[in-house]
């Protein structure tokens, strides 16, 4: 009897990696939660296990270059972080935290252009992702292109309403276009 508990678990685990990344169920009630809580903590619980669930993935591979891009990327090791996220996009190009890892990664760079691109396909992956969302508004403002910034702010704010940092953002770039008119 133990030993088809222990079998029923590891299937039951593994089915629920298997469906762990952008398109993971458990996203929906998720995203529920950040459509209609107003509590701060609530919200950032709720965040917390999305990026959870984002980062996960059933394949090792895909596990091992999102942690090493990660702390690569995190040292400032910057090339090979790059190594590493560019292995994962190439391998996975279905997995949209990879893309959004090296989004970041040539926004740190400078390389804004491509952090565009990455974000795109990211958001093409995983149109939800607030993080991607933040980070493409991020990108515009530093391009001075502001009504793209308003409107990546706008779409961040119809996925997680009351992201403190969206508002804040769009309050910020809607200020800039009223002076930017003057």
């Amino acid at each position: 009897m133990g030993s088809r508990l222990l079998l029923f678990l590891a299937i039951a685990l593994a089915g629920s990696l298997l469906h762990a990344d952008q398109s993971d169920d458990r996203l929906i009630d998720l995203f529920s939660v950040l459509q209609t809580t107003e509590s701060a903590r609530d919200i950032a619980i709720t965040e917390s296990q999305i990026w959870e669930i984002w980062l996960q993935h059933a394949n090792a591979d895909v596990q091992q270059l999102i942690l090493v891009g990660t702390q690569r990327m995190n040292a400032q090791r910057y090339a090979e972080a790059m190594v590493a996220f560019n292995r994962l996009t190439e391998s996975f190009p279905d997995y949209a935290e990879g893309w959004n890892k090296r989004a970041t990664l040539h926004y740190v760079l400078g390389n804004l252009d491509a952090s565009v691109s990455d974000i795109e396909k990211t958001l093409e992956l995983e149109p939800r992702h607030f993080g991607a969302l933040s980070g493409l508004g991020m990108v515009y403002i530093q391009r001075k292109e502001l009504n793209k910034a308003k409107q990546a702010f706008e779409n961040l704010i119809e996925v997680h309403p009351n992201s403190p940092n969206a508002k804040q953002n769009l309050e910020r770039v809607k200020e800039q276009l009223r002076f930017s008119v003057i």
